[in-house]
């Protein structure tokens, strides 16, 4: 470990078991020179992003992690001075004031990093597990037969239709404004400084025939949590000690709760780096944790496919959407990267096809840097991968 200019750098040379392990029952000379090649090609591009974001071209980072066939080939750290920063902004003690910095990036200056939106693909896979081992329940359940215990417009046929695949997939059919967080009347703003988080969403009218059109919704997230909690009689964090962190090794964590005792599922996730790797590893894995089925393949499956081939058709976006997981590249139908993706620059981002994994941990709310690390991966790091 080396400090150079405040910054911490860890690089991990665990790499090297795979290349000297020649002999193992498990590994092959072809494939150790596959790999060795792999990392040969990686690390001057890694080398590269590591500079540029210590000559903060990438604005305020905190974790850069780059993971290959379970091997950790590079994991940096960078000390930012957040206390410091705060002092520009508003500083009120309050949790989803996301200039405090003891709330914000860090957890009370632990090791837990916000993940924002991330939550949202995490909370998936809770409700995939519900879903695996509740067959009363699919996909095409109605989602607002699970809130007959709060009061909305029943006689509104629209919202009386949407299903758990269309708040999966954010074609819910709500009316709903997300487009810019400095908009005073943005609703997840609005959400966030509700009392009753729940019912501000069952309260928003229909504009669309749900199932029809993506439009980004984080009170769908809110609303998918509960459906959680309701499939499992449990609230989702503890459903996720259960399910999901425990069996992952997951062991810290801090998840926000809301004014009407919810769980935050859009955005209140924090984790320490290394275990955000370890959700990207059990999508490549297809559900899998050592050998043991956590969340079914069929869900990973269908949580990572583009279910939604273009989040803005009439703008020829390219990018797709699936299960709460976001598809920024495919092809016929195939997911080349799919990721978990956070406001401040939170990245959870997995080359399926080149069993490789990229973990950005940021915070650039306020001001834009040179460069966006969210196209690390499909601009900088694949394209060396298809031609080595």
């Amino acid at each position: 470990m080396r400090t150079i200019n405040n910054i911490t750098i860890v690089f991990s040379i665990s790499f090297m078991v795979v290349i000297i392990g020649c002999n193992s029952k498990n590994k092959n000379s072809t494939n150790d020179a596959e790999k060795l090649t792999s990392l040969n090609v990686l690390s001057a591009v890694i080398d590269s992003i590591n500079l540029e974001i210590n000559n903060g071209e990438y604005g305020l980072i905190d974790r850069f992690m780059v993971i290959q066939n379970d091997e950790v080939l590079a994991d940096f750290k960078y000390k930012q001075d957040y206390e410091s920063i705060a002092q520009k902004y508003d500083t009120t003690n309050h949790q989803y004031n996301y200039n405090h910095p003891s709330w914000h990036p860090y957890y009370k200056q632990s090791e837990l990093h916000t993940l924002q939106s991330i939550t949202k693909s995490v909370s998936s896979i809770l409700l995939g597990i519900a879903l695996d081992l509740n067959e009363d329940y699919t996909i095409e359940t109605k989602g607002m037969s699970f809130f007959k215990n709060y009061e909305f417009n029943f006689e509104d046929s629209r919202k009386n239709d949407i299903t758990i695949e269309d708040l999966l997939t954010m074609r819910s059919g709500l009316e709903w404004n997300e487009d810019d967080y400095t908009d005073p009347i943005n609703d997840c703003n609005l959400l966030e400084k509700s009392d009753e988080w729940i019912q501000y969403v069952l309260n928003k009218p229909t504009d669309a025939i749900p199932g029809t059109k993506f439009e980004y919704n984080s009170g769908a997230s809110v609303l998918l949590g509960k459906i959680t909690r309701n499939i499992t009689g449990k609230r989702i964090d503890k459903w996720a000690e259960e399910k999901l962190f425990g069996p992952l090794g997951i062991t810290d964590y801090y998840w926000k709760e809301t004014p009407d005792g919810e769980i935050d599922t859009e955005g209140g996730l924090f984790l320490r780096t290394e275990d955000l790797a370890k959700i990207g590893t059990l999508f490549l894995n297809k559900g899998k944790w050592h050998d043991k089925q956590i969340v079914s393949e069929s869900w990973v499956l269908s949580s990572t496919s583009p279910i939604i081939e273009s989040i803005d058709p009439d703008n020829n976006s390219k990018i797709g959407y699936g299960y709460q997981w976001w598809i920024p590249h495919h092809y016929n139908g195939k997911s080349e990267i799919v990721a978990g993706i956070g406001y401040g620059g939170q990245y959870l981002m997995i080359a399926l096809e080149y069993d490789l994994i990229i973990v950005f941990n940021g915070w650039n709310i306020n001001d834009a840097p040179e460069k966006s690390t969210r196209k690390v991966l499909q601009d900088r790091i694949i394209p060396l991968l298809k031609i080595k």
